[in-house]
């Protein structure tokens, strides 16, 4: 049996490309969720928030490294296009991740006095770096528009991406921790999941309108009813998690880690969602996945090196969250 490489192989590195930025969006986005709620959290609380996230923050991040690694080396075109016309808020990303990775490590360093101060910056970190993200995807979305109409509509994911990441630090509190905090991060989760939700069906109704291909690609027959399940399901999804922040935390914290493992099956239908309304462009309207890709045989030599080292990431990940596993306890740095 043989293959049409040529085909294949940018398809194969357009899915290892979403997959890791999926992963990316739902493990580092309960992180920069929990700083985001550092400004409702009291001091101790922050710090039962910073052990919740202490053992994976960094490891969530290489799912960023690898899906920019992989742009670069698999779609050289497009990797160029991107951060060409993105160049400032993809600057504003990192300053709002180095904010944090610096204030995550002063925040322990510092006399008790100052500690507030670097548990503002690393709020404020967390929050630049979500909306940063947020409107480099509204913007991404539009075909990388940055005109008036795509600052509007890039605005506009942004909060609705700071908005979800709030809630699935929320959720992840709920599972990592107990008692009052517990019991706090069910009304954030309550709160947060409205704004996600507001924010959702906001970016659903406007994306459409804002874009003729995507408008194409989902309002036209038999595509909506293929698609339809998306939004159904996801709807049903957020019903039924609104209905059990009432119910939670439940006796003997059962179901803890249900709602964010909800909120992550929500995240993996918009994902979904976004993946039909690109294809096949990398960069919307201007490079398909095959102008944008690099040369067969590099792809080849590339696709090795990825089989060794994703399985090394996949591994390390479910090491560190299993041997990690369990409620946060209290911070220490002895």
């Amino acid at each position: 049996m043989s293959f049409d490489w040529p085909t294949l192989l940018p398809l194969i590195f357009a899915g290892l490309m979403g997959f890791a930025i999926l992963i990316y969006v739902i493990l580092d986005g309960f992180d920069l969720g929990i700083g985001i709620l550092f400004a409702a959290a009291e001091g101790t609380e922050q710090d039962t928030m910073i052990a919740a996230i202490g053992p994976f923050w960094d490891a969530n991040e290489t799912w960023l490294v690898l899906a920019v690694g992989l742009l670069l080396v698999a779609f050289p075109l497009a990797h160029g296009t991107i951060l060409t016309a993105l160049y400032i808020p993809v600057f504003v990303l990192l300053v709002g991740l180095i904010l944090r990775g610096v204030a995550f490590d002063f925040r322990a360093k510092v006399p008790a006095g100052r500690k507030h101060r670097w548990n503002r910056i690393f709020f404020l970190g967390s929050i630049i770096a979500s909306l940063a993200q947020g409107y480099m995807l509204g913007v991404y979305v539009l075909g990388l528009d940055v005109g008036p109409g795509g600052m509007a509509f890039g605005a506009l994911v942004a909060l609705c991406l700071a908005a979800a990441y709030a809630a699935m630090g929320a959720a992840w509190v709920i599972y990592k921790t107990e008692g009052d905090l517990q019991k706090k991060a069910v009304l954030w989760l309550r709160t947060t999941l409205v704004l996600t939700a507001l924010g959702m069906v906001a970016v659903s109704l406007a994306t459409p309108f804002a874009s003729a291909r995507i408008f194409d690609k989902w309002f036209v027959w038999p595509a909506m009813l293929y698609l339809s399940p998306l939004p159904i399901l996801s709807a049903v999804l957020f019903l039924w998690l609104w209905r059990q922040t009432f119910h939670l935390p439940k006796p003997g914290d059962r179901h803890a880690l249900l709602p964010f493992l909800t909120l992550a099956a929500i995240f993996t239908l918009g994902f979904a969602g976004l993946a039909w309304s690109f294809y096949p462009f990398v960069v919307p309207d201007r490079l398909t996945i095959w102008q944008a890709a690099s040369a067969p045989e590099s792809l080849a030599v590339i696709l090795v090196g990825t089989a060794v080292v994703l399985p090394i990431i996949i591994f390390y990940s479910f090491f560190a969250y299993r041997v990690f596993a369990g409620k946060a306890t209290d911070l220490t740095y002895d």
